[in-house]
């Protein structure tokens, strides 16, 4: 009989997810709900799930093992973010005021402000201190239920800042429970410095940065921004061909300020993600659908920035492209790290229902960092990562400011508890 050293009993609904993987259409609807439910991990990973009458008869509980009591509430798996920009230095508060007054990304961003404001301070930023900057925001991240996050670098722009940064990315996700999947963005913006003769940074990229990153294996995916004014689609094609080719996956920021074509190049090129598609095509969608390319859609930094207008969750669904729904956390306009309110948001202002926001912050989110044998769903074999809520109902998750989570748990281990941090034990 299998023996388990974590348990999690009394669940009056549990949400598995499980299945096929990425979800599209109608099957992002389909969250595997069992009623009276039971958990049960060994080692960090699932060896039951499934109605807890069953538990006794399929699981040998150790005599130490560590039991959790829901009392009644609904567990569901821990979620995955699959957008952040954890990796900075300074703040950006100025700014945000200026765009509460009316001012947009694009004016603040032609007075010198934006993303190239960020990189003066990350630059001057030492390892510690962009280490202790990614752990503090991990730790808001786990407070609402993410247990897998992808982290990207993109301010530094040049080479001994990006590595700085993405070696931070790397040792602040070795002393945290969330689990880190890091992604070079050197393609975020030209650096004032290169502005003059972009081509030289973008050959920088080319052949010092992307090659650097790839040979020390510091990323898992790379990144572009493109976008008008920032990188065309010739310009990311050459950035992401070269870095395909180094080994790394692809991931693009596509169609968020204007239809640029992005999605159709995330589509042409393989990528694993385009993400924001606030302006993307029918063109785009299509191509997205076709290729399986999941769409990751950032409805809390629509909100923040104040663009006036959603990504077209519902036509992309329709079309059948695979949903995922992110955070965005950055210092300019992703400054909720909550996957509660970016759901919240998605379903009153982009027409998800529930069931589809919780798919695409679980299985579909996992699908796109390619955690998704390891997390996103709660099955025999992967990690026990779920959280605990107060309660059976799922619409609690989207009733903002309300203390829904009771617990979280990372790889079998309680490391949330009443909206506190369990410390690792010594």
């Amino acid at each position: 009989m299998t023996r388990a050293d974590f348990v999690v009993r009394r669940v009056g609904l549990l949400a598995s997810l499980a299945g096929p993987v990425p979800r599209t259409g109608t099957a992002l609807r389909d969250l595997g709900l069992v009623a009276d439910a039971a958990l049960a991990a060994a080692a960090g990973r699932i060896v039951f799930v499934g109605p807890e009458r069953e538990l006794a008869a399929a699981v040998a509980v150790a005599p130490d093992a560590v039991v959790l009591d829901a009392e009644g509430g609904a567990v569901v798996p821990g979620f995955v973010d699959a957008h952040t920009h954890l990796a900075f230095a300074g703040d950006r508060d100025e700014e945000i005021r200026q765009r509460l007054a009316g001012a947009s990304y694009q004016e603040i961003a032609a007075a010198g402000g934006g993303i190239v404001r960020t990189v003066a301070a990350t630059r001057r930023a030492s390892h510690v201190e962009l280490c202790s900057g990614i752990s503090g925001r991990l730790d808001e991240m786990l407070l609402a239920g993410t247990t897998s996050a992808e982290v990207k670098s993109g301010y530094g722009l040049e080479t001994a800042a990006e590595i700085r940064s993405l070696e931070a990315i790397r040792d602040a996700a070795a002393a945290h429970p969330v689990r880190v999947v890091p992604t070079f963005l050197g393609a975020h913006e030209v650096p004032v410095e290169h502005r003059e003769r972009r081509e030289r940074y973008i050959e920088l990229l080319l052949a010092e940065m992307i090659p650097e990153v790839a040979r020390r294996r510091l990323a898992r995916f790379c990144d572009v921004f493109c976008e008008a004014g920032v990188f065309s689609i010739e310009e990311s094609r050459r950035i992401l061909v070269v870095a395909r080719e180094q080994g790394l996956g692809l991931r693009i920021h596509a169609d968020e300020l204007a239809d640029t074509g992005g999605a159709r190049l995330a589509a042409e090129l393989g990528a694993r993600s385009a993400d924001h598609l606030v302006f993307v095509s029918a063109d785009g969608i299509a191509a997205l659908a076709r290729a399986a390319c999941v769409a990751t859609l950032l409805p809390s930094a629509a909100f923040y920035l104040r663009l006036g207008r959603s990504a077209p969750a519902r036509a992309l669904i329709e079309a059948g492209a695979p949903v995922a729904l992110a955070s965005d956390v950055n210092p300019g306009g992703g400054l909720s790290p909550s996957l509660p309110f970016a759901m919240a948001i998605a379903c009153f202002s982009m027409g998800l229902s529930l069931e589809e926001a919780l798919a695409a912050v679980t299985v579909n989110a996992a699908y796109s960092l390619e955690l998704h044998g390891e997390a996103g769903s709660l099955e025999v074999g992967k990690q026990a990562d779920l959280v605990v809520l107060r309660s059976t109902r799922l619409l609690d998750l989207v009733r903002v400011g309300v203390p829904s989570i009771r617990a979280v748990v990372k790889a079998g281990r309680v490391v949330v508890r009443d909206g506190r941090l369990v410390p690792r034990a010594a």
